[in-house]
């Protein structure tokens, strides 16, 4: 698909696929997750079949997560590595929450605040499926001890916690940066948008061209 003119291209077809592979996972993950963890939540097991269904495949989505999410890691983690932009960022947090970017240091292709995003979905998706293969009973049943399995199961559950309201301030971050959700539709940006958010990204860009 060509990028349409005035635009910058921002993802290829297979990194667009890749994420939202990862981002339904990742949902389907939270509804059945919810669904086991507490009674009041068992109803949301109607949308898998029923309790014994969503407890079979619950693991298998994660599993399903961990392929998906270890290739957009490889092939986003040289853009997410940390420098001194991202501490100077850091400190003009207060002007970017106020939509005031002009007093801001120039961006690259992410900023600080989306590399905390990348870092700690990985973190925790490891730390979620480390845990849940010592609480898969079905194939590993017989490696884990009940005290492993206890202490795994806590871990599970406030690793869930935390990617679950990553991924709501994730997904809120690209509502409030209009064209953010339409960049991982359709690939481009405006080069007016990656001027104002992705400045030093689109001088690179501008520059390899």
């Amino acid at each position: 698909m060509k990028t349409p003119p005035g635009s910058v291209s921002r993802y290829t077809t297979a990194a667009r696929i890749n994420h939202w592979i990862t981002a339904a996972c990742l949902i389907l993950l939270a509804l059945s997750g919810m669904a086991l963890f507490h009674p009041s939540l068992f109803f949301l097991t109607g949308l898998f079949g029923g309790g014994a269904y969503t407890r079979a495949i619950h693991p298998w989505f994660g599993s399903v997560l961990l392929v998906s999410f270890g290739i957009l890691f490889i092939r986003f983690v040289r853009f997410n590595l940390w420098n001194s932009d991202d501490n100077r960022w850091m400190g003009k947090i207060g002007r970017v929450l106020a939509n005031d970017e002009e007093n801001v240091p120039e961006v690259g292709r992410y900023n600080a605040g989306q590399k905390l995003v990348f870092w700690g979905m990985t973190l925790l998706i490891l730390a979620l499926f480390g845990s849940g293969i010592v609480i898969w009973d079905v194939y590993f049943a017989k490696y884990t001890l009940i005290g492993q399995k206890r202490i795994a199961a806590v871990v599970h559950s406030l690793a869930a916690v935390g990617i679950i309201g990553i991924w709501i301030v994730h997904v809120y971050a690209a509502l409030w940066i209009k064209g953010t959700i339409s960049a991982m539709m359709r690939g481009s940006v405006s080069a007016g948008w990656s001027w104002r958010h992705h400045r030093k990204w689109l001088r690179e860009t501008a520059g390899r061209r």
